[in-house]
């Protein structure tokens, strides 16, 4: 079970605040990514799970604005600190947000316990490792955002959702524009229906170009 005393003993955390849909969301964060780099090999991987990306900020206001259906049932892959599928619960759609990092998930957890949901039943929160994927289930929808990042993933991601998404389902990923998340929309056109919408994020004088994309197979 998890504990927020026990968090904070485990880490150093910054407070986030965020507006989605005229709410206030406070996230924990990490102080320093310091104790997740491996400073014995500089080829490790950045830990890209403890950023607030512009795509998941992007993907939370497009959930705050559709409405909810207490029927349909919602993965989130990649859930990083927990930012859209936190939004996603508040705003009353029921989800189960994943991650493969521990790390990752202790901070979803965290953040999940700070911003909780008016029906504490609508968030669950499970580790989900792609290449071995164990949960159970089978979803109305599925998100992402800034999944794509990697071509090898590329076959990982398409096998979770096509063994995870209901018939008729629906896919949406936000994803910045860059080579590799052009190329997966590209693929996945050959075997999706694909509404892509470009959002422009603005922070701090700079401009991200970010995909909001709906699939659904053909």
């Amino acid at each position: 079970m998890f504990s927020m005393s026990a968090f904070h003993k485990q880490y150093e955390t910054d407070r986030s605040p965020l507006v989605v849909g005229g709410r206030r969301f406070d996230f924990f964060v990490p102080k320093s990514l310091d104790p997740f780099l491996d400073k014995k090999d500089v080829f490790s991987e950045f830990p890209l799970w403890s950023k607030i990306w512009e795509a998941s900020i992007v993907l939370a206001n497009h959930l705050a604005s559709i409405p909810a259906d207490p029927d349909k049932h919602l993965l989130e892959i990649g859930c990083g600190i927990g930012l859209v599928g936190v939004v996603a619960a508040q705003f009353g759609h029921r989800i189960t947000m994943t991650e493969y990092n521990r790390d990752a998930l202790n901070f979803a957890e965290a953040n999940a316990s700070a911003n909780k949901p008016p029906d504490p039943g609508l968030l669950e929160i499970g580790a989900l490792d792609w290449t071995r994927p164990a949960i159970e289930g089978r979803f109305d929808m599925i998100l992402g955002s800034e999944v794509i990042y990697k071509e090898e993933y590329f076959e990982p991601v398409l096998g979770l959702f096509k063994r995870y998404l209901k018939p008729g389902g629906e896919i949406i990923l936000a994803e910045g524009v860059r080579k590799t998340s052009m190329a997966f929309f590209q693929k996945m056109s050959g075997i999706c229906d694909i509404i892509a919408r470009k959002r422009i994020f603005r922070s701090g004088g700079e401009e991200k170009r970010i995909v909001l994309a709906s699939l659904r197979f053909k």
